[in-house]
């Protein structure tokens, strides 16, 4: 088993930059709306890397590891699916063109591979120090996950965002956009841009996510290498994939309830680690079962849309 050394650290955080650098300099320098076979394609470019590291785990590391690293994988990525729905409403509302949107999401994955980071390495921290924090992380995601299938995605309100309406306090904001850029001088004063403001409900957003999200693959692997690794490849790939859903995730109306019970089955697991171990080929296949499930019941059950009253 190969020795994760500060030398695989570096060696992973340059592969990251480097893929991200291909992507904002050479693949998206200008600004266009990105079509569905694009993202389709960059979409298996990322799963295609996802899956190819985790054969390099089952190698390097050992099974155990690579089960491991493709669960947490999978959890994140059918957790971040839940973003697009969010982040849907956010580009409406904001009224952001379809060929902007595609930097947005670029600067706000990267502020959000920096918070998780953080999230992982404490939260590993917490668990390795004081053991019976697992049992309340386990706690919050059943809460979560019950709370999430009575949550309505409609209600979403960026502008009422406390920290947003501070900003557009202290810092002058333009009342429309200026092609894609975050920041303009007009009459030699820097003002902000609505695309700037919204990376920042984009950023606070993917905040509360990783709330959900980190406690969840914590339930599955405590090497922190594993946890941040996977959360990286799902990360990366959500904003191919947001193109690629983004004009069919509304058909997927019982997706939500495949997370909920996901969230819930990882937090009883959590919660009962201490008195059970629960096989990681075993959390993979129920995971991939729920989701499977709800993908089905979307397609085969659609809900009838309410008649009007009088009609």
């Amino acid at each position: 088993m190969i020795e994760i050394t500060p030398t695989v650290w570096i060696a992973f955080l340059a592969f990251v930059l480097l893929m991200l650098g291909l992507d904002l300099a050479v693949f998206h320098r200008k600004s266009h709306e990105v079509g569905i076979r694009e993202s389709l394609i960059w979409t298996a470019v990322w799963i295609g890397l996802a899956l190819l590291f985790n054969v390099g785990v089952y190698h390097w590391m050992g099974h155990e590891k690579g089960l491991e690293f493709l669960t947490g994988y999978l959890i994140e990525k059918a957790l971040s699916v839940d973003n697009l729905f969010v982040f849907i409403m956010l580009f409406s509302m904001f009224q952001i063109e379809p060929k902007y949107q595609h930097k947005v999401l670029f600067w706000g994955i990267l502020g959000a591979l920096v918070m998780r980071a953080m999230f992982i390495f404490t939260g590993v921290a917490l668990i390795n120090r004081f053991h019976w924090i697992i049992y309340l992380f386990g706690a919050f995601l059943v809460f979560t996950g019950s709370k999430m299938i009575f949550q309505n995605h409609d209600e979403v309100h960026p502008e009422k965002n406390p920290l947003v309406r501070l900003f557009k306090k202290i810092f002058p904001v333009t009342n429309e956009l200026h092609g894609d850029r975050f920041f303009i001088r007009i009459n030699h004063r820097l003002f902000a841009t609505p695309l700037f403001v919204a990376l920042i409900v984009v950023e606070l957003t993917d905040l509360i996510f990783a709330t959900d999200s980190i406690p969840a693959i914590l339930a599955i692997s405590h090497d922190p290498f594993i946890i941040f690794s996977s959360n990286v490849f799902a990360i990366l790939g959500l904003r191919a994939l947001y193109f690629a859903l983004a004009g069919i995730t509304r058909y997927f109306v019982y997706l939500r309830y495949g997370l909920a019970a996901i969230l819930v089955f990882v937090g009883l697991k959590m919660s009962l680690s201490g008195f059970y171990h629960f096989p990681v080929l075993w959390s993979l296949l129920i995971i991939l079962l729920l989701l499977l499930i709800s993908i089905a019941t979307s397609l085969i059950w659609k809900p009838q849309k309410s008649i009007p009253k009088g009609k």
